[in-house]
């Protein structure tokens, strides 16, 4: 498979409630359409998003679907039936899984300035389980699991999808194998021999990526266990 980009600024800017947002990734099986890209694995929508100043989702409802949430820059104030009350801030990332069980969230921007949030959706491989969450800090130098792996382990929410987001380093070096999608929201590198900026939705096979500055980037993947 030939490494192929999708530029987000190349995108229309939508949104809803108190947000705008370019959406890369929403799935056939999601509605999309042309404009988008389908996903990997059970991976079906990304949404690179800013919270208008004190914008707020408005409270809704989820079901049978996991919601990964990496905040950039600002902060949240989480709502809901999960953890309500929690806040994120920039490097921190939030997982639910609605499960059968289902679940009502609101995201609000309790500040002035606008926020930045990419928010990713992953398809559970098992019906009727019941509602989860999870959070994480992100480590500089380093790529963190957020989401997928075994059902007998308890660190992340289990899929046959994964989820590694990284906070590299100028010159710090990455690489998977097999089938990727990779996204890049700040800083800029090669990867594949080709420059890769912020924005760039990458989709290849065997990723090799080198910064070539301070960069930030969700990798996604698919394992058997």
């Amino acid at each position: 498979m030939n490494m192929t980009i999708l530029h987000r600024d190349d995108l229309p800017l939508g949104g809803f409630a108190g947000l705008q947002e370019h959406r890369l990734v929403v799935d056939h099986r999601m509605g999309g359409n042309g404009d988008t890209w389908d996903g990997l694995g059970n991976f079906v929508y990304l949404a690179d998003a800013q919270f208008l100043p004190h914008g707020e989702t408005r409270m809704h409802s989820h079901k049978e679907i996991d919601v990964i949430s990496v905040m950039v820059h600002g902060c949240i104030t989480h709502e809901g039936s999960l953890q309500h009350g929690q806040s994120m801030q920039a490097n921190q990332v939030q997982v639910q899984r609605a499960g059968g069980e289902g679940f009502q969230h609101n995201e609000v921007n309790p500040d002035a300035v606008q926020n930045r949030m990419i928010q990713l959706w992953v398809l559970p491989e098992t019906a009727g389980e019941p509602a989860n969450y999870k959070f994480y800090d992100l480590e500089l130098g380093k790529a963190i699991r957020v989401y997928g792996g075994a059902k007998n382990q308890e660190q992340t929410l289990d899929s046959h999808t994964i989820m590694d987001v990284a906070l590299l380093n100028n010159k710090q070096h990455i690489s998977k194998s097999g089938e990727f999608m990779a996204y890049l929201y700040l800083g800029s590198g090669q990867l594949n021999e080709q420059v890769v900026q912020e924005g760039d939705l990458v989709r290849g096979v065997d990723m090799d990526f080198t910064a070539t500055a301070a960069v930030q980037l969700i990798i996604i993947t698919t394992e058997e266990f």
